[in-house]
């Protein structure tokens, strides 16, 4: 049995994280701290647990064996290297951290502490890129030549455990990145991890359009990021990541083969569609995927217990992750200076 402790009791640990726990037979949540008094004790007290008055009270306690980072981003370095000094196991959630340094350091902590290190990239376990994976790999629709990758919605305002134009999100200091951090990470690594190639090149834009924070400007963070990414084998495309989608979400990815087309998410009906250059088209109907108002298990927390349980590799191990937060890194930069930007990996 793995004792768990909360650090952050936020949106994404009261939908995802503590429920997914509290259906796992190998995991106990036993512990919980959030920079709100308040939310601790009623969280604490709604799962039958204790509040800590600090993270590293939490961190402290011997009993706990493994922690759920769930803070806003800035912090995400910080508590986790913090978890990994105490000798706890970590999960922590995207983005991994808000530089690579802070990457590097928590993979280097991870491996001196001898404890895991897992991140919460939840779209490698959705059941149609694992499936498009599959199918990629049995080169059904050929060699991928171009792509598109598009993660869009309205924005975090009504997302956040503080809903509102106040959000974290939109706070550079806590967020760092705006819709890139949020949405991007998730289609950049989705992209590297069904291709099974690396982003080596890319040329960015990340823009703030259209959202505004409590004084009526815009907002300090990015609400759009749009990148052209060349991958390891050759193959190009565009990452779309937005908070102005003012309407049905979009989560869906189109790759363009040497012998036909898949379309991922693309479809209310049919989960995956495969186009081949000749012949009918096939469709494989999985289940759909979450949205933020149709929240199902991510299977996260299920990957976390079981990897440790088992000491076993795991597809959302830090080190990979790291290499999506290279390509994430070298976009920020390219917006910056206005040119393509190599991907040192």
């Amino acid at each position: 049995m793995l004792n768990i402790g909360v650090l952050g009791c936020g949106k994404i640990a009261q939908v995802r994280h503590i429920p997914e726990y509290a259906a796992n037979k190998g995991a106990k949540l036993i512990g919980f701290y959030d920079a709100d008094a308040q939310r601790t004790e009623e969280i604490a007290a709604k799962c039958c647990g204790r509040a800590y008055a600090s993270a590293g009270e939490l961190l402290a306690d011997p009993a706990i064996d493994a922690v759920s980072v769930c803070v806003a981003n800035h912090a995400h370095a910080e508590l986790s290297i913090a978890a990994l000094k105490a000798g706890k196991h970590v999960l922590c959630e995207k983005p991994m951290a808000v530089t690579l340094a802070e990457c590097e350091a928590m993979l280097e902590e991870a491996e001196k502490a001898g404890k895991r290190l897992l991140i919460g990239q939840n779209q490698r376990l959705a059941k149609a890129h694992v499936k498009a994976k599959e199918l990629l790999a049995a080169g059904e629709i050929g060699r991928v030549v171009t792509f598109r990758t598009t993660f869009g919605h309205g924005g975090p305002e009504t997302w956040s455990i503080t809903p509102g134009s106040n959000t974290w999100f939109f706070d550079k200091k806590r967020a760092a990145m705006g819709a890139m951090a949020d949405l991007g990470i998730h289609k950049t690594d989705m992209l590297r991890f069904i291709l099974g190639q690396d982003i080596v090149r890319t040329t960015a834009r990340l823009l703030t359009l259209d959202k505004c924070g409590a004084d009526g400007h815009l907002i300090g963070v990015d609400d759009n990021a749009i990148c052209i990414y060349e991958t390891s084998a050759g193959a190009f495309g565009t990452m779309t990541a937005s908070w102005t989608y003012y309407g049905a979400e979009d989560n869906s990815t189109i790759f363009y083969g040497t012998e036909g087309i898949m379309r991922i998410y693309d479809d209310p009906v049919h989960t995956i569609t495969v186009i081949p250059k000749e012949g009918v088209a096939k469709h494989y109907d999985l289940e759909k995927i979450q949205t933020n108002d149709d929240q199902t298990a991510s299977g996260v927390i299920d990957e976390f217990v079981e990897a440790v349980a088992q000491n076993r590799p795991s597809v959302l191990d830090a080190g990979d992750v790291t290499r999506s937060m290279k390509a994430v890194f070298a976009s920020i930069r390219s917006s910056e200076e206005g040119c393509p930007v190599d991907v040192e990996l």
